[in-house]
């Protein structure tokens, strides 16, 4: 059985937009089996609010959809929900289109830089497996770093295509992450959401009630997810600020620089932060999956003459 009705909010060319095809994905990964239930509406489906469960629906989606045949994550590490992530990339490539004659530029000479890279390396994976990208990611959190490395070295057709380093000084985003040979055609980023461990695990209980549980024993974070990865000081706003200002260093080696923005009442103090910093144009993409909305904000230092001279 599986559940055909299509999901019109996700990007066209997203590989999930029928949903899950848990036959399939069972055959994959039988493990995913014993996770597998009918809900009321006669679908099959699994318990989004069991990090087990969860991890294992990504593990059957990567081997169905990009070939990844070896994929695990540490326990508490962030489990992201796979189709949200490719739509970002997605859009992404149409915005790439847009200084490419309409064309989505592909292959390896395509680089972008994945700020934050987890534990998980999603955007390198489905990047390079949908668009024969290359990557660089990057993150503070050494565990994380080594998890990608094995990810990588378990799944050979990605090594010449990802690289990885360690961001040693926590405080800045670019800075030891873009050289002054670098070009990148973009960069991606999954922010730290909330000021403090306490906001994240109350969003977390919020985000269970909202599954319909009936009894929640131990909150508990489904998708996982370490202190870097949910929240820091200052949250959401005070990270993006520092991104913007820290890009203006670098307006000549990256083309677009992106990030995923996931509180909407953000966006007005970081369009004025945006302002001051004089990019040559600024872009905010509307995405939703399900009834969740989400959006990223894009912007670029490149004169119209700059983007059209720009070799992808």
């Amino acid at each position: 059985m599986s559940n055909t009705v299509e999901k019109v909010n996700l990007h066209v060319r997203n590989k999930h937009r029928f949903g899950y095809n848990f036959e399939q994905l069972m055959q994959c990964c039988p493990e995913l089996k014993n996770h597998v239930f009918i809900n009321q509406f006669n679908n099959q489906t699994i318990d989004f609010s069991n990090s087990d469960a969860v991890k294992l629906l990504n593990k059957a989606l990567l081997i169905t959809n990009y070939d990844i045949q070896n994929w695990d994550i540490p326990n508490d590490y962030l489990c992201p929900p796979i189709p949200g992530r490719a739509d970002y990339l997605h859009y992404i490539a149409d915005l790439l289109a847009e200084s490419n004659n309409g064309i989505i530029p592909t292959g390896e000479t395509v680089q972008g830089l994945d700020i934050g890279i987890g534990a998980n390396c999603i955007y390198p994976i489905i990047g390079n497996k949908t668009y024969n990208w290359s990557f660089v990611g990057t993150d503070i959190d050494e565990k994380a770093i080594q998890n990608c490395k094995k990810i990588i070295e378990q799944n050979p057709t990605l090594i010449d295509f990802v690289s990885l380093q360690l961001q040693t000084e926590s405080r800045f985003i670019f800075k030891n992450s873009i050289t002054p040979e670098d070009r990148f055609a973009f960069t991606i980023c999954n922010p730290p959401f909330h000021t403090s461990a306490l906001e994240a695990a109350k969003a977390n209980i919020r985000k269970n009630n909202n599954l319909e549980l009936s009894k929640i024993d131990k909150p508990h974070l489904n998708f996982g997810g370490q202190n870097s990865e949910l929240w820091c000081d200052g949250g959401e706003l005070k990270f993006l600020t520092q991104m913007i200002y820290e890009s203006v260093k670098y307006p000549l080696n990256c083309f677009w620089f992106t990030t995923l923005v996931s509180k909407k009442e953000n966006l007005k103090s970081l369009y004025k932060t945006l302002e001051k910093v004089n990019p040559v144009a600024i872009k905010t993409i509307n995405m939703a999956q399900g009834q969740k909305t989400s959006r990223f904000i894009a912007w670029t230092f490149l004169s119209e003459g700059q983007q059209k001279s720009w070799k992808f």
